[in-house]
């Protein structure tokens, strides 16, 4: 996989999302900022928004491991 730059303004969301879910607590409006933004950085940056989206969460869930 090609290296992916993501913002940190995306990993904050995504560590959001990943504590709401650790705790059974998602919620629908973390969960549509994370993907609006997953692809508003995917389309301004032509890349996948799939792509983008399981660097995030790699980044994110594995960042003490």
């Amino acid at each position: 996989m090609a290296d992916i730059e993501i913002p940190d303004a995306l990993l904050v969301l995504e560590r959001a999302s990943w504590a709401e879910q650790q705790q059974g607590r998602l919620t629908v409006p973390t969960a549509e900022a994370v993907q609006k933004a997953v692809s508003e950085h995917a389309a301004a940056n032509k890349v996948s928004r799939f792509a983008v989206e399981m660097e995030m969460k790699r980044l994110v869930r594995h960042e003490n491991g």
